[in-house]
């Protein structure tokens, strides 16, 4: 009888135990990363993301990221066969499937900061491009722009006209068509291959973003940036997720999820490109890099290319069924909105 009791006794002990014990993460997100483990993807938005869904499902759900799934141009296809719940797209290295993420890339010649940038492209998304299904396989849970992109350059630049003819590292997007439009000799890389490519006389510059001036040693080797107000062209990404995540959740967690995507996820993904372009600047100042504005005349005749492409654009859109113009209208409106708001820098979490 006593052992009975014993039994009894030490029964109601282990469930007291298990409901005083809190419920420990059943689901994990598996999130491909392609940037290396120091990018600020890895190091700002990944963290910053987990901390959001573990808060907001109560622990239910956490985040794992794994490196070196695949190439950058393979990541749409990881998520979409389910090998890896979510990553990060950029549009640019898939020419040819992504003409709508043109949108945000054509230059707006105003220094808006990358994460308005991204909260006005998240809006333009939902509102004009969603429902075009560019992104069929997975689900869009956030979009965002690169810092404005800049050319870098061996030798020093000052103008458009020096420029022609000369061999310039370009990626896809509004980027290759404006280094065509600027009779450029576009050689096409990764960001990774700039500095071998540079060092080795293969390319005279690159197009790229500030932030490649020290995460791709480009201050090393390519001394001189010749800038614009905005840059050049910004480039396009969206994070996407595999829809058949969302079975191994209940629809609560599923929208305590989608809550802290969307919007903040997108500002989130613009702030950390604000943050990684500006180590970017101040280690190519360290080095004694030069920074060179060009010529009004030379602004004017971007503005004329630029609104050009922007038209060619949204003509070829309307067989998608999109009104291009309207959409960067509604873009360009929301800028201004998005840069009157309150930043999402206070929310972030960095390793």
């Amino acid at each position: 009888m006593y052992k009975s009791a014993r039994l009894i006794l030490g029964a109601a002990g282990v469930a007291t135990l298990a409901m005083s014990t809190p419920v420990l993460a059943q689901t994990t997100l598996t999130v491909s990363t392609w940037g290396g483990p120091n990018h600020g993807i890895n190091t700002i938005v990944w963290p910053t993301w987990k901390a959001w869904i573990e808060e907001a499902t109560e622990g239910r759900v956490t985040l794992e990221v794994v490196h070196d799934m695949g190439p950058p141009d393979s990541q749409m296809e990881i998520v979409a066969d389910g090998i890896g719940d979510a990553t990060w797209v950029f549009h640019g290295f898939n020419p040819g499937r992504f003409e709508l993420t043109k949108l945000p890339e054509f230059p707006t010649f105003e220094d808006f900061s990358s994460e308005d940038a991204s909260a006005a492209y998240w809006r333009a998304h939902q509102e004009f491009l969603a429902e075009a299904g560019e992104h069929r396989g997975v689900d869009v849970v956030a979009v965002g722009v690169h810092g404005p992109g800049q050319i870098f350059t061996g030798e020093m630049v000052e103008s458009l006209d020096a420029l022609e003819g000369k061999r310039i590292r370009v990626g896809g997007g509004v980027m290759g068509d404006l280094a065509q439009a600027l009779d450029l000799t576009g050689v096409a890389l990764p960001p990774t291959g700039v500095y071998e490519a540079a060092s080795q006389g293969v390319i005279d510059g690159a197009m790229l973003t500030e932030e490649g001036l020290r995460s791709f040693r480009v201050a090393e080797v390519l001394p001189h940036t010749l800038t614009v107000d905005g840059g050049f062209y910004r480039g396009s990404f969206s994070i996407a997720m595999n829809p058949m995540f969302w079975e191994r959740v209940s629809p609560e967690d599923r929208e305590a999820i989608l809550e802290v995507s969307g919007e903040p996820l997108s500002r989130l993904f613009g702030h950390m490109m604000d943050e990684v372009d500006a180590r970017g600047v101040a280690f190519a100042q360290e080095q004694g890099n030069t920074f060179t504005e060009v010529p009004e005349s030379d602004v004017e005749s971007l503005r004329e290319i630029s609104d050009q492409m922007v038209a060619d654009w949204a003509a070829s859109m309307e067989e998608r069924g999109v009104d291009g113009m309207a959409a960067i209208e509604f873009f360009r409106d929301q800028l201004e909105v998005a840069a009157e708001e309150e930043s999402i820098a206070d929310q972030v979490v960095s390793e």
